[in-house]
């Protein structure tokens, strides 16, 4: 606002220059990784400047432009992520000045928070961040020693005092924002999910997938992609898939990602005795074998109860793959019964036996299949942008 006053120049009808700040971003593969870099070529196809600012994996990815890597130290608790030198930043303050931004939007709330804050100040722009992630049903899988009632309780006042600090926020769900609002976070909030772009619905190459991971034609796949977390509730998957069994003998659960619940789970499927009937795969390159990945199943199913909106279930149908899900919290906003997905109860009859049906009737799979891919074409990445620019804009005018 600051650039667009000083050449008289009204700032809701230029190009605007946006700084993202995250404590996380590929190669390091997430919700968030995602959300980031759809938003970035959404809006940079639409003629903004987008930088980022983000940890330093000494692995660079395919399009390293407009970014800022900053050395970090692995998290102790969860040695996937990191945690930027705050001070490291900072010694770019006047590099940062001289680009003469519009606005800061920071995409997670660690040391990201406090930057974007910080350097909001400094620069004299506003700052919104993005609540991408379900804190009170998040932080007691990672500090268990901590009462689960004294955790929940941390974390609302926690995400009420950043939320409180901020210009703006958006949320990927109206359920999400419900949560914010009876925590007491008055900050202007509008709810934006990021929505897929149309690479998603690039068919995928079932057979040249089952091929690779020597998984038969013929067998019965089930489909978990995702972070590999407590949070995402695998374990119940697990246990859904031992009563799938009984009815499908030669089924297979495949889990495509990584994260800090791997050992736990694979510890899980042996002591169920499940080890024929689950494929750990590992992360997935999103732009060479996501879509055959989705395609190579024949039905994707979920049970997390902390999405804030649930981008897996969406790309599954893009791939007219069905879906077998609960709809909590963000999924609620995703979810609509027969699009693409049945909707069950996180509950082993209800779930396992929607399970079964579906994988027993091809007919039904390929309707649920095709109607899910009409459904996500609703979801387009690129109106998305178009309602972020409009809220950027509605904040820089009201600061």
């Amino acid at each position: 606002m600051e650039r667009s006053l000083r050449h008289g120049i009204n700032p809701l009808k230029i190009p605007m220059k946006i700084l993202f700040i995250s404590d996380v971003y590929f190669p390091r593969v997430n919700g968030v990784s995602t959300s980031i870099e759809t938003f970035r070529h959404e809006l940079r196809t639409l003629g903004h400047t987008v930088h980022l600012i983000a940890p330093d994996y000494h692995i660079p990815t395919e399009d390293e432009s407009d970014i800022l890597r900053v050395p970090a130290r692995r998290v102790p608790l969860d040695p996937e992520d990191r945690f930027m030198s705050y001070g490291k930043v900072m010694q770019h303050q006047a590099r940062l000045r001289g680009e003469q931004y519009d606005l800061i939007h920071i995409q997670t709330p660690f040391v990201a928070h406090y930057l974007g804050t910080k350097l909001s100040k400094l620069l004299g722009i506003p700052c919104i961040e993005t609540y991408h992630t379900f804190f009170e049903e998040y932080l007691y899988h990672y500090v268990p020693l901590v009462p689960k009632k004294l955790m929940r309780l941390i974390a609302q006042r926690f995400s009420r005092h950043q939320g409180n600090s901020l210009n703006g926020m958006v949320v990927p769900s109206h359920p999400m924002l419900h949560v914010l609002k009876s925590y007491g976070i008055t900050t202007p909030t509008e709810v934006i999910p990021t929505g897929i772009e149309p690479a998603s619905f690039v068919p995928g190459d079932r057979v040249a997938f089952r091929q690779k991971y020597g998984i038969a034609e013929e067998r019965p796949v089930l489909l978990f992609l995702g972070r590999v977390a407590f949070e995402k509730n695998i374990g119940f998957l697990l246990k859904v898939l031992s009563r799938v069994r009984h009815e499908i003998p030669d089924v297979l659960f495949v889990i495509a990602g990584e994260g800090p619940a791997l050992k736990n789970l694979e510890h899980d499927v042996k002591a169920m005795n499940l080890l024929e009937s689950v494929k750990f795969i590992g992360y997935l390159d999103r732009h060479t074998e996501l879509n055959s990945c989705y395609s190579s199943a024949d039905l994707f199913i979920f049970a997390s109860r902390t999405e804030t909106q649930g981008l897996v279930l969406l790309e599954a149908m893009a791939q007219g793959t069905p879906v077998v899900s609960t709809a909590e919290l963000g999924t609620r906003d995703v979810l609509q019964e027969g699009s693409g997905v049945w909707i069950a109860r996180e509950e082993l009859d209800d779930f396992s036996g929607k399970v079964v049906k579906m994988l027993k009737t091809a007919e039904t799979r390929k309707t649920i299949g095709e109607a899910g891919r009409n459904y996500a074409h609703g979801w387009s990445a690129g109106k998305q942008a178009e309602r972020m620019l409009a809220f950027y804009r509605t904040i820089i005018a009201s600061s």
